[in-house]
């Protein structure tokens, strides 16, 4: 099974007991704080994934190290250590964001364009986006690309919104590929 299709997994069984008991935003911050220390310090996942250091110390260790997180995120993170998947707590915590905001009517997504845009054209695209995908809030992160020529791109999920001139003359380039 792929490491994606687990994490997903994780993510909902935290998403569901987070969900019975209104612990949501709760859940999701403490997830945010376990990712930045697991990306901060590598030692911790050479630790965590040693074979020579037992289970019973890898668990001691992270009682130790997140005692301020819920007994839900405390019991996942060992839950991974005794299945070999600590690797993919950064997926998890990815998966688990993706759903709070679905469930909140939240989309995210990322537009790329030639320059910044200003904090205007960047806020009549969110409520635009917004309407089109029925989202109470959509909340984009401007990437700058310069190799886009001109126009925009933004990518929600799975789902990419081509409007830039080097797409355009790409597609150009199909139909005459196509034509002759």
């Amino acid at each position: 099974m792929s490491e994606a299709v687990v994490a997903k997994r994780y993510a909902d069984a935290l998403f569901q007991l987070g969900s019975g008991k209104a612990t949501l935003s709760e859940i999701t911050e403490e997830l945010r704080v376990v990712n930045q220390v697991f990306h901060e310090n590598r030692e911790l996942n050479a630790f965590l994934i040693h074979p020579r250091v037992t289970n019973e110390k890898k668990r001691l260790f992270l009682d130790e190290v997140f005692k301020g997180v819920s007994v839900d995120v405390l019991n996942t993170l060992k839950l991974l250590v005794e299945r070999h998947r600590i690797g993919i707590v950064s997926q998890i915590v990815d998966a688990f964001v993706a759903l709070v905001n679905d469930a909140s009517g939240i989309a995210q997504g990322k537009v790329y364009s030639v320059r910044k845009l200003s904090d205007a054209e960047k806020a009549e695209l969110e409520t635009s986006f917004a309407k089109r995908l029925n989202k109470s809030v959509v909340k984009l992160e401007n990437i700058v690309d310069p190799s886009i020529v001109g126009g925009m791109k933004i990518r929600m999920g799975n789902t990419i919104y081509d409007g830039t001139i080097s797409g355009k003359l790409r597609r150009i380039e199909q139909n005459m590929k196509l034509g002759s």
